[in-house]
């Protein structure tokens, strides 16, 4: 039996450097690096559901199950806990969830980087860092979940 653990794909804190409202109502992008330094993200997100500020720590996770105990989803959608009857899920512990779809994959020019993309229904992610550390990302759907 697969572990919440086996899920999560990707688990980093990170501080927020940059935010940029000025495209879209409604819409952010977020700029930040991981509290180590060695990975960077761009992310739109909902800023009237989820506002943000420059300095602000976020915890990012990107999993492929939201089940607590790992199994995949059934195909229900995780909106469906709003029912009393409903199990727990991940996204009862986090205040910003997405879900989409890993898409593309680059080689930085250094060669010990890449570059992940994502996207939400067209809200845009993409993360890059060291290959180590982003291996475990594959074109895969996945949920994106945050908070700070």
């Amino acid at each position: 039996m697969a572990t919440a653990g086996d899920t999560q794909l990707f688990d980093e804190n990170i501080e927020i450097n940059g935010l940029d409202d000025k495209k879209y109502d409604r819409v952010c992008r977020l700029s930040g690096t991981s509290l180590d330094g060695s990975i960077a993200i761009k992310l739109d997100i909902n800023s009237q559901i989820y506002p943000c500020a420059v300095g602000d720590q976020i915890r990012v996770v990107l999993a492929t199950s939201l089940s607590l105990d790992g199994s995949k989803d059934d195909g229900k959608g995780w909106r469906d806990i709003a029912r009393s009857d409903a199990e727990s899920t991940m996204a009862d512990m986090f205040d910003y969830v997405c879900h989409g779809k890993i898409y593309k994959f680059e080689d930085v020019e250094n060669g010990d980087s890449i570059k992940c993309f994502i996207s939400f229904g067209g809200l845009l992610m993409a993360i890059e860092g060291p290959f180590k550390k982003l291996t475990s990302l594959r074109v895969d759907y996945v949920y994106l979940l945050m908070k700070k």
